[in-house]
């Protein structure tokens, strides 16, 4: 009898872990059916089950379509070094995890289901992370170093304590640069003349392609120009719910790699390949909401390549970042304002997201190209880290092309969420170009101006590390700690040009 109860209790343990309650969510089960008859329908025989590590990159495992219910049901194991990219930093230690280290569990979330277009017998599902189920500590709870999972989790607090849901549109510049003989780049693919319909024209072939590959796996591009700088490009999505954002923006850097693979070209995300032209950013385009609802957006598909969730979109309800015509017909209303105040407290902290490669700094530096280095806001004001883009929303500017999403949705509500919480006041909107506003005596403070002084920032700033919960503040300090200092102890072209004839 007394073994009888153990099992049991043993069992209910299991059942209440947070893998457990993931698997067994409502809804869930009907949704692994659909996907099974998505995959006999589509004619998948192959799943890639992917999730995000820490800086952004794309990591996962492959798996038979065969064996999709038990994956659905059991997940995949992998090293939890995984999240870090099973990276060791410069003094051979793995970042993150060693090797004695346990494995983690991956979970498939079936809403997330779609076909490849590039490959219609493969499938693609995102993953939730959990620790492993026979850990001696907190088995089968979330693995604190899942940034697209830690999103879910925040954005959720986020809701149930002020009844707002964030919604979220990205702007990601990008650079199509040709291939050299030797595989290395060769200059941009056109010339850098910003909103120039000719050589916006001459990408036409690609650009098409990945408009074509981003509609069969949900993406809702709105609208698309050539930047000012060489084959730099930009194609927006329709803005939604943060998360499915920040997985539209990962898919589409999927796609672009894919079709520089069938162009011969190099779709570079790299924030600043080039001097003396603009970097890539990656603007923010936020606003909080109550209510509405989700919509199915077919994008002109007759069967959907995929399950809904892949093409659902939210929309309607009150956006509470609307000015307030009774107060003022300009400003955002008391909840963006608030908001704006927490971000704009947290910037130092948030440029280590935002900006968060040495190169990204490169951008920040180049101050003739509009780059936002003060810690200020202002209405279509585009010296200021931050501007009111529209009505109803604002623009998050000192983030570049190299941004992990799902890490910077995260810091946002977090700032949002102190703004609120404290009604933390932005001050007036600055008018003026912010150079002539400084020249004229004004005080403002700048955002870091190296990755070293922006971790500084973060381990400084409770609020937004808060948005690294458990280990994934560990993983992340030590990924780019470790990014930082191999920058100071390289020895470049440029110290070998300027100091080699030297003679002290």
């Amino acid at each position: 009898m007394a073994a009888k109860k153990k099992k049991v209790v043993k069992a209910q343990k299991q059942d209440s872990t947070d893998l457990e309650k993931h698997v067994n969510a409502p809804g869930r089960a009907d949704n692994v059916k659909k996907v099974r008859q998505k995959i006999n329908e589509l004619g998948v025989d192959y799943i890639y089950y992917q999730f995000i590590s820490v800086t952004g990159r794309i990591v996962g495992k492959g798996i038979p379509a065969a064996h999709w219910e038990r994956a659905a049901e059991r997940g995949f194991q992998l090293v939890y070094g995984s999240t870090a990219n099973l990276f060791v930093d410069r003094h051979g230690d793995y970042i993150g995890y060693g090797p004695e280290s346990s494995e983690l569990v991956g979970i498939p979330d079936p809403e997330t289901f779609v076909q490849l277009p590039w490959d219609k017998r493969i499938g693609r599902v995102f993953c939730t992370l959990f620790r492993n189920r026979e850990e001696q500590e907190n088995p089968g709870g979330h693995l604190s170093s899942d940034c697209r999972g830690n999103l879910r989790l925040i954005h959720n607090e986020f809701q149930a304590k002020h009844g707002l849901d964030m919604r979220c549109g990205t702007e990601p510049e990008m650079m199509w640069l040709k291939r050299g003989a030797d595989g290395k780049p060769d200059g941009g693919v056109t010339k850098p003349n910003c909103y120039h319909i000719d050589q916006f024209e001459e990408l036409r072939p690609t650009f098409m392609k990945v408009i074509e590959y981003s509609q069969a796996m949900g993406l809702d591009i709105i609208q698309g120009d050539h930047e000012d700088a060489p084959g730099q490009l930009e194609l927006n999505t329709q803005f939604d719910d943060v998360l499915r954002n920040a997985d539209r923006l990962t898919t589409y850097r999927q796609i672009c790699a894919q079709v520089a693979r069938e162009d011969g070209l190099i779709a570079c995300f790299m924030s600043k390949p080039f001097m003396g032209v603009s970097a890539s950013g990656c603007h923010h385009n936020m606003s909080l909401w109550k209510g509405g609802k989700d919509r199915v957006n077919k994008l002109g598909h007759k069967t959907i390549p995929g399950m809904d969730g892949s093409f659902t979109y939210r929309e309607g309800g009150t956006n509470t970042f609307m000015p307030d015509p009774k107060v003022d017909e300009r400003a955002p209303g008391k909840i963006g304002l608030q908001s704006i105040g927490g971000v704009i407290k947290h910037l130092g902290a948030l440029t280590s997201i935002g900006s968060s490669t040495v190169n990204s700094y490169r951008r920040l530096w180049d101050t003739g190209f509009w780059a936002p280095i003060f810690a200020d806001w202002g209405y279509q004001n585009r010296t200021c880290a931050l501007r009111v883009s529209a009505p109803g929303r604002f623009e998050y500017r000192s983030v570049d092309s190299m941004v992990n999403p799902y890490l910077m949705g995260a810091g946002l509500l977090r700032a949002f969420d102190d703004g609120i919480d404290n009604d933390l006041d932005p001050g007036k909107p600055e008018e003026r170009n912010i150079y002539a506003a400084i020249d004229a005596g004004k005080k403002v403070k700048r955002l870091p101006m190296s990755l070293g002084d922006a971790l500084k920032e973060l381990d400084k700033d409770e609020v937004v590390k808060s948005a690294m919960p458990g280990e994934m503040y560990r993983v992340f300090e030590h990924y780019k700690r470790d990014e930082w200092e191999r920058f100071n102890h390289t020895v470049t072209d440029w110290d070998l040009e300027t100091y080699l004839d030297c003679l002290p």
